[in-house]
This record gives structure tokens, sequence and C-alpha cells, in this order.
């Protein structure tokens, strides 16, 4: 019997080229595995494609749900933001994805695990940080690192290679953008894309929503309401994660919210520019973010912002499966102890507006905080605490007069 390699399958032309390329130059028997973590239609037809290229099997793994629950929900919660603007969905997917590949290989007794990341990118160093983490003896093997053999650079070329290994799908040569997709997000690169100097075509771009110019005159009310920490009802309905996201980037897409432009650094060295549309993503953690305004004490708000930096800077580096990230994840966890209540807000035109958040453990107290003098805030109490607050610069402005006399 031949061994055996897992591959990581999309049913693209990229993977679908590496099933010959592996059966080529391995001589091993492929394993296809597609993780769902939700990516809708393009799951279509997968298992035809796969035989249909030299395939020995397909497995298709739903584990939208485990992505929601486990790998989401604590990046929501601590309001990881890589570079204050992208929500990190590629990113988050990367460690699930490379767990269920490692499930598989050792079911199947596989040697080898396959992923077709370009060596330019994160998704390489995020496959393989949680490979070797959860798997390290098995062997990696990535296509596009091996100039000897790949020596493919162009979907023309692609398609030709599978053409001349009898394998003649309907894929096109024309360009498109370079796409990656899952319930948190969809991300675009390439064409004008590549010149920052050139705006987005965002007519031809957008997959999930609409550009605020062209979302409704009307704006659209919702409330979320949170346990601990966790989504768990849209407008007053009880929901999975994974449902209120989808129904979230149902109601953001169509209100033009969630779109961003950036240039960010990739953890391999260089500048890169894509458009990322996080509709429901942006929704929530703007919905978490304004109920914690409510909970969270000054000395907890400031802290935990540093954390989550650090945590984001781990998520996106692929260091998932590190003693770091579950220690910062346990104090996250136990930061989000009483982040329990709703928010209500309006969707209008690419904006998300407050509309007003209730909690049963909100620290904003009106008594304290009227303009109006209340039993537990005396206005005099100001003055000693300004004094003393204030010494050290009192003190240091005296010496400066004193030594300059």
């Amino acid at each position: 019997m031949k061994e055996k390699v897992i591959l990581a399958y999309s049913g693209g032309l990229d993977t679908t080229a590496i099933i010959p390329w592996l059966k080529e130059n391995y001589d091993y028997d492929v394993v296809c595995c597609c993780i769902n973590v939700g990516q809708g239609n393009e799951l279509d037809g997968l298992e035809e494609r796969a035989k249909l290229s030299g395939a020995e099997k397909l497995y298709v793994m739903n584990v939208v749900d485990e992505f929601c629950d486990e790998y989401v929900v604590p990046c929501v919660q601590a309001n990881a933001v890589y570079e204050n603007a992208y929500l990190l969905g590629t990113s988050m997917a990367r460690p699930l994805i490379a767990k269920i590949l490692v499930d598989v290989a050792r079911k199947e007794g596989a040697v080898a695990i396959c992923h077709g990341a370009t060596g330019k990118g994160n998704d390489q160093v995020r496959f393989e940080l949680g490979i070797k983490a959860l798997a390290p003896d098995l062997k990696i093997i990535a296509p596009w690192r091996c100039n000897e053999t790949w020596g493919m650079s162009s979907r023309e070329e692609e398609i030709a290679y599978c053409k001349a290994h009898g394998i003649d799908l309907p894929f096109s040569a024309d360009n498109s953008y370079s796409r990656d997709r899952n319930l948190w997000h969809i991300s675009h690169e390439g064409l004008e894309l590549e010149d920052p100097a050139q705006k987005p075509n965002y007519d031809h771009l957008l997959v999930l929503g609409v550009t605020p110019e062209k979302a409704p005159e009307e704006g659209e009310h919702i409330s979320i309401s949170f346990e601990k920490g966790v989504p768990v009802a849209l407008n007053g309905v009880k929901m999975k994660v994974s449902e209120i996201i989808t129904k979230l980037n149902e109601l953001g897409g169509k209100n033009g919210v969630g779109i961003i432009d950036i240039v960010e650094n990739r953890v391999v060295g260089m500048k890169s520019r894509g458009v990322y549309e996080t509709p429901g993503g942006t929704i929530l953690m703007a919905a978490h973010q304004q109920l914690e305004e409510l909970v969270l004490d000054r000395d907890m708000m400031a802290f935990k912002k540093i954390i989550g930096e650090k945590f984001s800077d781990l998520v996106y580096e692929g260091k998932w499966f590190t003693p770091l990230r579950e220690s910062l994840q346990a104090f996250i966890e136990k930061s989000q102890e009483y982040v329990t209540g709703e928010t209500k807000m309006k969707l209008y035109k690419g904006n998300i507006i407050k509309e007003g958040t209730t909690a049963p453990y909100s620290l904003y107290n009106e008594s304290i905080a009227s303009f109006t003098t209340g039993d537990l805030y005396d206005h005099h109490d100001a003055e000693g605490f300004i004094n003393l607050f204030g010494l050290s610069l009192k003190v240091r402005a005296m010496k400066k007069a004193e030594v300059e006399k």
C-alpha cells in the first residue's frame, strides 16, 4: 500500500492541480480534506471534482459551530483587532483547520499534510505552526515553495497541467480576486488592490453586502444580548453564536457595515493591501465593547486593551496552540464574568449608532454621574483628591521656581 498525504482541499484550481502533482512527485495516495467553516456554496460539487482529479477520498468536515464557539468567541471577548482594523477573519480559522487536518491524518494513518498556501503569505505560517504544535512527526508539503517540481506560476499553467493529466474541469483563466471566506468574513486581494494608489472597484468586488452609498435610506434597529461576554440572543430571540453571526452578516451587509480597505504588515515581513468584508463581526465587536463600557472598571479596561492587542498578534501570527494564548484567554474569560446584558444599536449606511445599553452589573450610577448632587458623591471631596493627585506637579513647579530665581 502507498503512503497517504492529507491535502487541505478547497476545490479551487490550486488544490485541484496539487492532487496530480502529489501523485506524480511523491507517489502518495491523496486524501482530500475540506473543512467547512462557513464558506457557503464554495463546497458545492467537491466530491466529484476531487475524485476526477485523482483523490482516493474526500472528507468534508463541518466545524462551523466549533469555529464560532471556540475560536470566534474568544476573539470577540478579547476585542482582538490586528493593527486597529483587521478583525482576524482568516487568522482565527487557520488553527482549527490545522487541527482537523491532523485529526484526519491520524485517522487515515497519513505521513504528511499538504497545503496550497503561497510562499509569500501568512497562511503558510499559521497552518504549519498549528501542525507542528499538534503533530510534530508529520511531514509538511507546501507545493508553492517547491521550486524544482512545482514550476507553475499562473492560472493558465495550472489549467494546462490539469489537462495534461486528464483533468478537464471548468476553470477559467480570467483574472479574479484572491479570496478567503468563512462565516466571519471574506477577504479580497489582487487586481487593482495591488496598487495602493487605486481605489477598490466595490461594484465588482463586494460579496456580502453593499457600500454605504447603496444602503437603504431607512436604518435597521437591533439588539444583542450577552451572557459572560458570549452573544446569546439577537432581537430577543435565543440563538447559537453561528446563527447570530449569520443573521448579522445579512443585516450588516444590507446596511453597508463592516467594509475596510487596509494595508497590513504580514508575518513574513512585507506589506499587503486587502479589502475585508466583516459585517456581522463588526457589529458583534461593537456591541461587546458597548457592553464592556458599562461593566468593566477603569483599570480592567486599560489592562484588557493591552491583553487584547497581544492576543490579536498571537492569533494573526498563527500561535494559537501556545501556552501564552491559553494563559491570555484564561485572563480574558475571567474578565467576562460580569459582562452580561443587552446592547441596542441602529445600522445606518455603514454606521453603527448606539441606542442604549442595559446590564445587571453596570458600574454606571446615576446618583454619582448626575450633575445634581447625590448622596454618594460630595463635590467638596474632589478638592482634596486633586491636591494629592497633583502634588508632584506642584512640588516640581515650586522647586523649579526656587532654583531659577
